[in-house]
């Protein structure tokens, strides 16, 4: 009896989790198709809006040090914007089938030349658009005992974007309650083709609109960037971040090194490579706020993560009308190496029928008191 009545009072003293994966009615596209949004929240304040159009996170919403959230994802508040608008910016998309920039617009595989869509310049750049961030995905949202989440499915015709083979892609989005955005991507082709999917979201974690990230601390666990020759194509070497304004090896300031010459004109747009990839997602970059305490560490399995520091906002306004600065955001895309299927030197990005593609991104938050 004495051990029933202790089981029964931990039963009652144990935490109830509460939270919920809702979906509610967003909008239509120009063919009329619906849309709609799948709103995640947990016990701790963080709430995650995804809508199943280019299986896109619309918002992040998470506590400040003083526990007044907002929302640090960019973006726009309108089906008719996300339609209109989002080709050029991916903001908080899956980009593919390729992420990242393919020299000269063309792979081979097996001996067999493909060409793709050339969208920048005669090269390739995330796939050449018209791809997985400018469709509809399925939506089924779930929820678990610790956990709420959405899962996305679509399935990518062969040829398109100049792809060979049908790639099925499920992509999940899970919202657990240590305020923790999990991504698991889950691939499979019936032909060879190469694959690279990432999620383009722009955090600005002051809020969104809320100023420039140059006084963001920016920290990245790598000792080593990704060299770029003409066309932000990568060379296939790694260099030493050492005495460059890549390194961010100890928390430096966005603005205090986005000027030097040597990152360019329109901000960081710069890769690094992360050693010891596997499985398990491991810490590659963390980016804080020091005015609002907010904290976001980036967790992955991907052997590369590129900084995006958005030299190209400015143009249009975002969600509830409020301006879109340059610098407005950071992009922090996990990933494989660009132009990797034209450079043996990179990590491979092949895959065959048979075999499955799987990664894991974490955006966890937090804040320092």
């Amino acid at each position: 009896m004495r051990m029933l009545l202790v089981m029964a009072a931990l039963a009652v003293a144990a935490p109830v989790w509460a939270g919920t994966a809702v979906e509610v009615p967003y909008g239509k596209l120009k063919d009329g198709t619906q849309i709609g949004q799948t709103i995640l929240r947990n016990d701790h304040g963080m709430e995650v809006r995804l809508i199943g159009y280019g299986a896109t996170i619309t918002d992040i919403i998470v506590p400040d040090r003083n526990g007044k959230v907002a929302n640090v994802n960019l973006g726009f508040d309108s089906m008719a914007d996300w339609e209109a608008k989002n080709e050029g910016y991916g903001f908080g998309a899956v980009i593919g089938r390729y992420a990242g920039r393919i020299a000269g617009a063309r792979v081979r595989i097996d001996g067999k030349d493909y060409p793709l869509n050339a969208n920048e310049r005669g090269n390739t750049l995330h796939g050449g658009g018209n791809g997985l961030s400018s469709t509809v995905w399925r939506v089924e949202p779930f929820s678990q005992r610790d956990r709420v989440g959405a899962l996305m499915t679509y399935s990518s015709p062969a040829g398109e974007q100049g792809f060979p083979g049908k790639l099925d892609v499920r992509v999940t989005y899970t919202l657990t309650n240590d305020n923790a955005l999990q991504i698991d991507y889950d691939a499979r082709t019936d032909a060879a083709t190469v694959l690279n999917l990432t999620n383009h979201a722009y955090f600005n974690l002051a809020g969104a609109g809320n100023g420039t990230i140059l006084d963001h601390r920016f920290q990245v666990f790598s000792d080593r960037y990704i060299e770029f020759g003409p066309g932000s194509i990568p060379t296939g070497k790694y260099l030493s971040v050492a005495a460059t304004p890549f390194d961010f090896r100890a928390p430096s300031t966005i603005g205090s090194k986005i000027r030097d010459p040597l990152v360019g004109p329109n901000g960081y747009d710069h890769g690094w490579i992360l050693e010891g990839r596997g499985d398990v997602a491991r810490l590659a970059a963390r980016l804080s706020d020091p005015k609002s305490g907010r904290v976001m560490d980036v967790l992955t399995t991907e052997p590369s993560i590129l900084a995006y520091t958005a030299g190209h906002l400015g143009r249009d306004r975002g969600a509830n009308g409020i301006e879109l600065p340059r610098h407005g955001g950071i992009a922090l895309e996990a990933q494989h190496v660009s132009n990797a299927p034209n450079n043996p030197q990179l990590p491979s990005t092949l895959l065959r029928p048979g075999e499955v593609y799987r990664a894991t991104t974490i955006f966890r938050f937090s804040v320092q008191k």
